[in-house]
């Protein structure tokens, strides 16, 4: 899978999938265009060392500044091949019946909105090259309910049904959109929070991003609208 020349959008690139799923696309040889809202974070993350990239403070749900990014990012490589809609988030919340807006509007703009505004600002200049490819991250989870996760769950199901819809429009332009669907990631928080797991079973953020870079190839130009369980070791 070489992306030499070809440029990549990762969202919330500086937690610990997008930091794996960056590096993973620079060992390929892409350009990349690593968002975060707090670009000192994406220093953090990727250091000195890591050439053909462009850092860029972004808050996802305001479409004003992603338009920015995108023009910025489009002044510097020409053109965004892939799009990776990283950027997300969980939160436990309470009973459907009892659910705050606050929790409602929270998970919606983190898993949604950001997801919504990237490719509102990507896709015309997708559509105008003549292609790319689009990999957004949903969860294992949100393919059925569970109790006290009726936000997260309903905003991550609204990530695969947006995926395949988004396929369905897109695939006869050339434009590959498919999302992945990790089950737990084996990162230090998730450790802290869960210490009595078994974290063997968990996903690696690397394992993630291969799945992702197999998606955005040109290996996969013949998968459309796929959610693709990525669920760590058997």
């Amino acid at each position: 899978m070489n992306f030499t020349d070809r440029t990549v959008m990762v969202t919330g690139a500086s937690g610990n999938a997008g930091r794996a799923i960056g590096l993973a696309f620079h060992e390929a040889g892409a350009n990349l265009v690593l968002t975060d809202r707090h670009p000192e974070k994406l220093e953090q993350a990727f250091g000195a060392g890591i050439e053909r990239r462009l850092d860029l403070g972004v808050d996802l749900v305001d479409p004003t500044q992603v338009a920015a990014a995108v023009a910025a990012a489009i002044e510097r490589y020409g053109r965004i091949d892939v799009l990776c809609n990283v950027a997300g988030g969980f939160r436990m919340g309470e009973a459907v019946h009892e659910t705050t807006d606050a929790n409602w509007n929270f998970l919606f703009d983190i898993n949604v909105r950001t997801l919504l505004n990237a490719v509102r600002a990507v896709v015309p200049g997708m559509l105008a090259a003549g292609g790319g490819k689009i990999v957004n991250v949903g969860a294992f989870s949100a393919q059925k309910g569970a109790a006290r996760m009726g936000a997260y769950v309903a905003s991550k199901s609204a990530v695969i049904r947006l995926t395949e819809t988004m396929a369905a429009e897109l695939r006869e332009k050339n434009i590959n959109v498919n999302c992945v669907l990790p089950t737990t990631l084996d990162t230090p928080e998730n450790r802290a929070a869960m210490p009595t797991a078994d974290f063997t079973r968990w996903v690696a953020p690397r394992d993630l991003a291969h799945v992702i870079l197999f998606l955005a190839s040109q290996a996969a130009r013949a998968v459309h609208g796929a959610a693709v369980p990525v669920t760590g070791l058997s």
